[in-house]
């Protein structure tokens, strides 16, 4: 099992890390949440991704502060005419982390991308079922039938061949399942009979290695001196995990964390007349929405979920929670996303007609429900409670009587994807710009299984027709057509009622040099710094 850091540890840690204290070489960022794993294939959210990242570099990325994909431990790639065949030249030289139990022998191969992409195809492999046989993203992107082999044709050169065409292919690797491992380790733990400590203690070629891990408390990280892109500018990384924005903002100001994720838009002007500290901000490409539980009545009736989205107050909401950080969501996509269907009117707030509709749904009376809350803050929703206050209070005026519900985060993200809720409150931050990354994940058939990332489990044969469609081809306004007709049936059958797009706001202290805000909300460490002004 990973070593922990006591809590004593832990402090003095911190107290050292702050910029009040002499030693600058360990950077203490404050999180809004456990992250439900530290190894990307398994993650379901960007607090598990970005734990994850900071230990893996991917096959593709995306330059930091943008949405352009980028070569990482692909150093180039050639596409054959047909579509199909992916061939892929390697970065040579790529070191792989030591760890306690393991020490490399050699550089990243190509065994290492077959061994990373394998374990999460083939039912059969050896870490298949480790620790459970489930990758979120792997799955939700349809990997699993569109891959039909991953083959080794050198060290330096993996070759991957798709079972049909897909425009998403090379955006969906720069997503957590690209994340490399390193096979040599692997193999090692096998042989001892641990192979679980490969996502308990994993090993990386990123620009920090594991150390550490105290559920609920903190994760350490060391600078990794050999990253192929050069050494980090702190020594060691922490993630102080901080989920109450007050107290994050406590930590901040008092030095007990150099950067803190999303504050309250509340604490806004706090921060900014605080000269020892400073804001950022930037339109945030994200969501957050109500997903009704399509399988379960009476929510299998679109009248009563049509209902539900115009008994909605969004612009009270909005003033209220979001402080003037959000913008009325109206589709899936956020605006900023060239698939975004501009023409689509949102449902008007008319109380009265939802009232109407109910009763002609067969429910004049009203009916119970439970309405579930976010337990954390998130970008696309900053204070889940109050919203879910909000809306109860709305829905109530048409006779539906809700009954409020939350787990710990990590259960929490668990339920809504098994399907548990009826109502829930939830969200998504893109994790790559093509907009099949919301609209197939998030609403298609093949990811609104039991474990899936479409919690509304609605799954539309018009929809995913479109949506599936949509990643055959490469014209990009052919694309875009499609997804925009994808965007009017899901407003027209409303699974969601999309509540907000986001500015995300982040806050660090001024000695804080090199970070940069990122529109997918990904944290990235290795070229920060801590000057001494």
């Amino acid at each position: 099992m990973p070593r922990l850091v006591s809590r004593l540890v832990l402090s003095a840690l911190i107290a050292a890390a702050s910029p009040l204290a002499a030693s600058a070489s360990t950077l203490v960022f404050c999180s809004e949440g456990m992250p439900e794993t530290i190894s990307p294939p398994l993650a379901t959210t960007t607090t598990g991704i970005n734990a994850g990242r900071q230990i893996f570099d991917y096959l593709i990325d995306v330059k930091p502060g943008t949405t352009e994909l980028i070569p990482s431990l692909a150093q180039s790639w050639t596409i054959s005419d047909d579509g199909l065949v992916y061939t892929f030249k390697l970065r040579e030289g790529v070191e792989f982390h030591s760890s306690r139990i393991f020490t490399p022998t050699r550089t990243m191969n190509a065994d290492d991308v077959l061994f990373s992409l394998n374990r999460q195809l083939q039912p059969d492999h050896p870490f298949h079922n480790v620790p459970g046989g489930s990758f979120p993203y792997f799955d939700d992107t349809g990997m699993s039938d569109l891959l039909k082999s991953v083959e080794k044709v050198d060290d330096n050169t993996v070759r991957m061949t798709l079972t049909r065409p897909d425009a998403t292919f090379l955006a969906n690797l720069a997503l957590p399942l690209s994340a490399i491992m390193s096979a040599e380790y692997a193999d090692a733990l096998l042989a001892q009979g641990h192979p679980e400590l490969l996502d308990l203690e994993p090993v990386g070629t990123g620009y920090f290695a594991f150390l550490d891990l105290t559920p609920d408390v903190a994760i350490r990280y060391r600078a990794f001196e050999q990253h192929w892109r050069g050494p980090p500018a702190v020594d060691t990384l922490v993630f102080s995990i901080t989920p109450n924005a007050s107290v994050r903002l406590t930590k901040l100001t008092v030095g007990e964390c150099h950067v803190t994720a999303f504050p309250d838009p509340a604490d806004v002007e706090t921060i900014m007349t605080n000269p020892d500290l400073e804001l950022l901000q930037q339109e945030g490409y994200n969501v957050g929405y109500l997903a009704m539980n399509v399988t379960k009545p009476p929510f299998d009736d679109e009248r009563v979920r049509r209902a539900v989205a115009m008994a909605i107050d969004k612009k009270s909401i909005i003033d209220a929670v979001y402080r003037g950080s959000g913008v009325a969501a109206v589709n899936p996509l956020p605006p900023a996303s060239w698939a975004y269907n501009e023409e689509i009117e949102d449902y008007p707030y008319d109380p009265d007609a939802a009232w109407a509709l109910l009763a002609d749904a067969g429910h004049a009376e009203g009916f119970e429900t439970d309405l579930w809350y976010i337990p954390v803050s998130r970008p696309y929703s900053p204070n889940g409670k109050r919203i879910a206050e909000m809306i109860a209070a709305d829905l109530d005026r048409i006779g539906i009587r809700v009954h409020l519900v939350t787990k710990e985060w990590g259960d929490y993200r668990t339920s809504l994807q098994d399907g548990e809720h009826t109502m829930a409150l939830y969200g998504w931050t893109g994790d790559n710009p093509d907009p099949d990354n919301f609209l197939n994940i998030l609403l298609g058939c093949r990811s609104a299984i039991k474990g899936g990332n479409n919690v509304a489990k609605w799954c539309d044969p018009d929809y995913d027709a479109l949506v599936t469609e949509a990643t055959l081809v490469t014209d990009i306004g052919k694309r875009a057509a499609l997804y925009r007709q994808a965007q009017v049936i899901a407003h027209d059958k409303a699974p969601w009622v999309p509540i907000a797009h986001s500015v995300v706001f982040m806050a660090k202290r001024r000695n804080v040099k090199g970070y940069v805000m990122d529109p997918l909300d990904r944290h990235i460490f290795g070229e920060v710094r801590l000057s001494d002004d």
